[in-house]
């Protein structure tokens, strides 16, 4: 396939559109030109018939008129008159050759009305003629046939031709000046477009790119800008989560190097070998739970442009599964589960781990009571988890679920914004509030065909 640059397509488009009007005038103006002419040739006949129609009238004998039939040929609008009357060698006026006089005698006496139009060839050339009947004082039918050759026709198409010929080749010239301006017109917003891009590619984004003019390229320049914007969000998200994951994962490793060091160097931190090597693999526990949660975040973030493996299941299967897990953790807790009944569609590990995050948060700060809900509200399902600790008092809106966001009894800082990229891989959202009693976090599902109340 040949590939064009846009110069290169603006001068074919153009050459194309005048290619496309030449050849359509090329077949339809002569046609439309020539029998508008032809109707002309008509015109001029009649009138010059009705000019010279009388019944009485004597033309010049054969012989007698200086123009010849062939002659009047190379006249462009000389029209010729004769009388037929009643025979065929009763005719008067212009001389006509005897197979042209046969022939429109012939026309003429099967004419049935007073005027009708004729054409014949002779010698490779058209001849236009009118016949007109009248009857005479003598009650002889009379018919006035007046004749003219095509050459009036022929001359005007010729010249009209050679003036729309011109026309176009002019039309052709001077349309490359608007070719030319239209060409530097629309390169010149997509050369700026693609020195951007060009800025992108070496992960320089942090000028602003608005596009004052055309509609079209100021929307183009308003996505252009709309993408900078998400590299830029996208950039500081991956700096600060390196930034944060570095740290996270510094402190169990200076601690379990410390460790190492200790035993390489027979000092003894704590009283037994044993006790130091339980150090050790508890931070290597917590180095690797941070590690399993980064990779899982990272990982959610990835199956933002997948599709989601959904199955439809009971919210009360899965809340117990999840309390069944954490039960013993805290015995002085009180777990309740409502509305069991209510069905859930998604990914059911993923919403799994939701909860599961959800529930760990909520050990850490709940006095007595742990509750998992799932209940409609208007048009929107809400899957809720309460606990009956202190209220939030130190985060505002969204911070809470920012990554690596930690509360004063927190641990890794990953869990709830865990939960709020699977509420959006869900099509939902997740809110954290405090209620009279404690904190409560939902998520919050817009209602549809493929979940249901129980």
């Amino acid at each position: 396939m040949i590939r064009l640059n846009l110069t290169q397509r603006i001068w074919l488009s153009f050459g194309l559109l005048l290619f496309t009007i030449g050849l359509l005038t090329a077949i339809i103006y002569p046609l439309s030109i020539k029998d508008t002419l032809t109707e002309e040739t008509y015109r001029i006949i009649e009138n010059e018939q009705q000019n010279v129609w009388d019944p009485q009238n004597q033309f010049q004998q054969e012989g007698e008129s200086p123009t010849d039939f062939i002659e009047r040929r190379n006249a462009a609008r000389d029209v010729g008159h004769f009388y037929i009357v009643d025979k065929y060698a009763n005719s008067q006026g212009d001389p006509v050759p005897q197979e042209v006089l046969f022939e429109m005698a012939e026309k003429a006496y099967e004419q049935k009305k007073d005027q009708g139009r004729y054409e014949l060839t002779y010698e490779d050339a058209t001849l236009f003629y009118a016949i007109s009947t009248k009857i005479n004082e003598d009650g002889q039918k009379v018919f006035l046939i007046s004749y003219m050759w095509d050459t009036y026709r022929d001359q005007m198409v010729n010249r009209l031709w050679l003036r729309l010929v011109l026309i176009l080749l002019f039309t052709g010239i001077f349309s490359i000046i608007p070719a030319i301006w239209l060409a530097r017109y629309l390169r010149s917003p997509l050369i700026i477009l693609g020195k951007r891009f060009e800025q992108i590619a070496k992960r320089n984004w942090q000028e602003p790119f608005h596009w004052k003019g055309d509609d079209e390229f100021y929307i183009l320049s308003r996505q252009f800008e709309e993408m900078r914007q998400n590299l830029l969000r996208h950039d500081h998200a991956q700096k600060t989560f390196i930034q944060h994951a570095s740290h996270e994962l510094k402190t169990p490793i200076m601690t379990i190097k410390s460790y190492a060091q200790s035993v390489k160097d027979g000092i003894m931190p704590k009283k037994t070998t044993e006790d130091m090597m339980d150090v050790i693999l508890k931070e290597t526990q917590r180095m690797e739970k941070r590690v399993q949660n980064m990779l899982y975040y990272t990982k959610l973030d990835a199956m933002k442009l997948d599709v989601i493996s959904k199955e439809t299941f009971n919210f009360g299967d899965l809340a117990e599964d999840i309390v069944e897990r954490f039960r013993y953790q805290r015995e002085d807790i009180h777990f309740e589960i409502t509305g069991n009944h209510y069905k859930m569609h998604g990914d059911k590990e993923q919403w799994g781990i939701l909860l599961d995050n959800l529930v760990q948060n909520a050990l850490r700060y709940a006095l007595n009571t742990i509750r998992l809900s799932a209940f409609y509200k208007g048009s929107e399902l809400i899957i809720e988890v309460f606990n009956d600790g202190d209220h939030i008092t130190d985060v505002e809106g969204e911070e809470i679920f920012q990554p690596f966001r930690k509360g004063n009894k927190g641990q890794f800082g990953l869990g709830l914004a865990i939960v709020k990229r699977i509420a959006e891989l869900h099509g939902g959202n997740v809110v954290a509030q405090n209620t009279r009693d404690g904190v409560v976090f939902q998520i919050r599902m817009q209602m549809n065909g493929l979940q249901e109340k129980g």
